[in-house]
């Protein structure tokens, strides 16, 4: 019969990337820019960033963020994300814009910006990963 041997112990937590504060800091100030282009409202852009309020988002546009705890960090991860997928598989940056709102068969004919207008990061990360299959193919 084959000895038994203990094995190191691995980290519960696998090594992930973390966004850095400045990092994180940079994407705050790029999606006032974004999402005029995407054509969406204060209280969309509310939404988006997870019920954030008015007021905070109006500091936002002002270019400033304030702290980002980590599931703002991850939306705006996914955000900009998708744009960087729309600038890859759009050559004018344009049409990539009018996707966001344009219906969609993928989405049951709802547009990606109502599917992330759900309001959930989980909504975010679908269109996220619609758009990295999309590029995928090529």
């Amino acid at each position: 019969m084959p000895e038994l041997r203990l094995i190191d112990r691995s980290p519960a937590r696998p090594e992930t990337p973390e966004i850095t504060d400045v990092e994180a800091a940079a994407m705050a100030r790029a999606v006032p820019n974004l999402f005029k282009r995407w054509g969406v409202t204060d209280a969309q852009a509310c939404t988006l960033l997870g019920g954030i309020s008015a007021r905070t988002w109006a500091r936002w546009k002002l270019g400033g963020s304030g702290r980002l705890p980590r599931d703002l960090r991850a939306r705006l991860a996914n955000l900009m994300a998708i744009h960087k997928a729309l600038r890859l598989i759009f050559r004018e940056p344009e049409r990539g814009y009018a996707w966001i709102a344009a219906p969609n068969a993928v989405f049951d004919g709802r547009s990606a910006l109502e599917v992330m207008l759900g309001g959930e990061l989980t909504d975010l990360m679908r269109v996220r990963r619609y758009l990295d299959a999309e590029r995928g193919a090529w």
